[in-house]
């Protein structure tokens, strides 16, 4: 497999065909250009990863075709400039413009290979650098010594291995994201973008095929998510959100590996594998109608599930130490410890929002508590789960702290949750004192017990049951 195209734009063909053998020879697949004119016809068939520019050509010069990338916001890719007749001033007015580096004729292949490497290193690093102040992956990411989680990470690494699609199931926070960046980074296809279509794209908005396959309009091209993916991972994060018109514009894409950009009229190749996340049943939204049956069989050939946190509880510490570490280091929050009394809380805490709701819940504490330790009663009040300070234990209880991220099903779950567990206490355990003050009949109440996860013991019956 290529680890990335490279498109090589110099008016001297010896100069062309040289650089082509040796790229060629290190794994990188090239395009080649002896004007601006090609230069432009080669951007428009295949987005580079990278080029190669010669600064001394007939007609427009290799500065000026940098200039207009520049200008129409197009230099999306790293530029290496090249010449044999170089001045300080022209590799000023270079780097000025976004060129990566300079490099002059006759040219080293060795030192030329080597700014390549760091040329396309640098804009991963940077790529990663904007998604993680953006919040949207995690440095260290599938946490947990369990054995379930080591089970889960072996597996990914096996998927990794082949090039079939993924469809990750699991409920809100789970870690759909990290796992499908985790085999991506395990897999052929690492030194290529994995591209997030952030839910947006796929959502049915006016403009979500010009985000997904990009445009061409008076001579600028908006490279769409497929594109910027090419060679790399595609990922869905909400496959059950895409509109009808969507799902059938994707599948055509994703069969033959090509599509038009919207006002374009050539054919765009690309070569991107797909994985695909859910919340929802996806054969059950087929049955329904809502969801293509053909794309459900192309994107679920290799389906994953993930437990959701409260199924694996033996990681929770180790979540939590890595997100107050993460949060004072990272995000320069105030280092804080919990109490033996605080972490056995959180560690027989339902999680309806799962690792999300874990690593949100530490911000909270550390943005809004003080002091060095963070007790019980302070996770209490930040759960919802305590009063909002002892003198007013009698009259005035604290308003419910709930994740606003969740979605409404999980939101009210977890409501009746803090609810039942909170009149349970006032109750003493009394599952029948419970019944009575909620006014919810005995077999149902204890079904809902059940299914918020909430244990009674033996006297949790009550006199006369």
């Amino acid at each position: 497999m290529s680890i990335g195209h490279i498109l090589v734009v110099d008016d001297e063909d010896e100069i062309r065909n040289l650089l082509r053998d040796v790229l060629e020879d290190e794994g990188y697949t090239i395009s080649s250009a002896a004007d601006a004119v090609e230069a432009r016809a080669s951007i428009a068939e295949r987005r580079p990863d990278l080029i190669l520019l010669d600064i001394w050509m007939p007609g427009l010069d290799g500065l000026g075709l940098l200039r207009e990338w520049h200008e129409h916001g197009q230099l999306v890719w790293p530029v290496i400039m090249m010449s044999g007749h170089g001045t300080v001033e022209t590799a000023v007015e270079a780097t000025r413009l976004g060129a990566f580096d300079f490099i002059e004729k006759p040219i080293s292949l060795d030192k030329l290979l080597l700014l390549i490497e760091h040329a396309l290193d640098n804009r991963r690093l940077a790529q990663e650098n904007a998604a993680l102040k953006r919040g949207k992956i995690d440095p260290r990411d599938l946490l947990g010594d369990s054995e379930y989680m080591q089970g889960l990470r072996e597996q990914a690494r096996k998927i990794a291995s082949h090039d079939a699609w993924v469809l990750i199931s699991g409920e809100p926070g789970t870690g759909k994201q990290a796992l499908a960046r985790y085999i991506h980074r395990h897999s052929p296809r690492r030194h290529f973008p994995f591209v997030d279509t952030g839910g947006s794209a796929v959502s049915g908005r006016q403009n979500a095929a010009v985000e997904l396959f990009g445009a061409e309009e008076g001579g600028r091209i908006r490279y769409g998510l497929l594109e910027q993916a090419n060679g790399g991972t595609l990922f869905i994060a909400e496959a059950a959100d895409m509109d009808e018109r969507t799902q059938m514009q994707l599948i055509s894409a994703l069969e033959s590996q090509s599509f038009f950009r919207v006002g374009g009229n050539e054919p765009i190749r690309v070569d991107v594998r797909v994985i695909a996340a859910t919340r929802k049943d996806l054969e059950a939204e087929v049955r329904a109608g809502n969801f293509r049956e053909d794309l459900f069989y192309h994107l679920s050939v290799v389906p994953v599930h993930i437990e959701p946190l409260r199924e694996h509880p033996e990681d929770i510490p180790i979540l939590l130490a890595h997100y107050l570490k993460t949060a004072h280091k990272v995000e320069g929050l105030a280092r804080r410890e919990l109490t033996i009394g605080a972490r056995n809380l959180l560690r027989h805490h339902h999680w309806p929002g799962n690792v999300r709701e874990l690593k949100n819940l530490v911000q909270r504490l550390l943005i809004l508590g003080s002091g060095d330790v963070i007790d019980e009663l302070e996770v209490q009040q930040a759960l919802g789960l305590a009063l909002v300070n002892e003198a007013e234990a009698d009259s005035t209880p604290a308003l419910v702290s709930l994740n606003l991220d969740l979605p409404l099903r999980e939101a009210r779950d977890e409501f009746e949750r803090r609810y039942l567990l909170a009149q349970l206490k006032n109750v003493d355990g009394s599952v029948t004192e419970l019944s009575r003050c909620t006014g919810m009949e005995r077999t149902n109440l204890y079904r809902k017990l059940r299914s918020l996860g909430i244990q009674v013991g033996e006297r949790s019956s009550g006199t006369g049951s």
